[in-house]
């Protein structure tokens, strides 16, 4: 059986759903980060880790990844121009939500109160706008990210736009972005992590 150590309302909430997407059972134990079971899987103390047997994967993007590799869905082969493609938007969802998002909120309460910038949240917001707008244009009439199929990608940025949602209040505009997060925060395997994540 695999096993998630994080919090679920962690970024191993994107682990999570990855699993539900598959169908997989997983025991997980709730690790907060810098928690003493966090240090002992990774030496950053970061979660989540994950554990596939004896072996240790850590970096939510890189668990994700490796599961639907080894279970050969929700992703394009390597070596195709598909998954060049999706690997591209796996980096958009990083560099240009992620980024923002964890850097306004370690100015928030992760930086030691002497290091935070009180303009780091506008900034953030207009440097994660500025994210969805390039996430729009490519998108286009696309189902998702890299075109009918769900891929890793688009679980990522779900989950990147939610947080930008629930946690900073920043509201992507009307139109297709509201409806590209509506259909892959509308499947059941996000609708069943979820659920979780509110139970725990």
């Amino acid at each position: 059986m695999y096993k998630l150590i994080g919090s679920a309302k962690s970024r191993a909430f994107r682990v999570m759903w990855m699993l539900e997407e598959l169908g997989e059972t997983y025991e997980q134990d709730s690790a907060a980060p810098r928690s003493p079971e966090a240090l002992a899987v990774n030496p950053s103390a970061k979660v989540p880790a994950f554990m596939d047997g004896d072996d240790v994967i850590i970096d939510s993007v890189a668990i994700c990844q490796y599961l639907a590799d080894k279970h050969d869905r929700f992703t394009h082969k390597a070596g195709t121009v598909e998954r060049a493609r999706q690997d591209s938007f796996t980096h958009l969802a990083l560099d240009e939500l992620d980024g923002a998002l964890w850097w306004a909120a370690k100015n928030s309460f992760v930086l030691p109160e002497d290091l935070r910038s009180d303009k780091a949240a506008a900034a953030c917001e207009y440097d994660y706008k500025r994210g969805l707008d390039h996430l729009e244009a490519r998108l286009g009439d696309n189902q998702f990210v890299t075109g009918d199929e769900f891929t890793v990608p688009d679980l990522i940025i779900g989950h990147c736009m939610g947080w930008g949602i629930n946690v900073m209040k920043w509201m992507p505009p009307k139109g297709p972005l509201r409806d590209y997060l509506a259909r892959v925060r509308e499947r059941p395997a996000f609708k069943a992590a979820w659920a979780k994540r509110e139970a725990s």
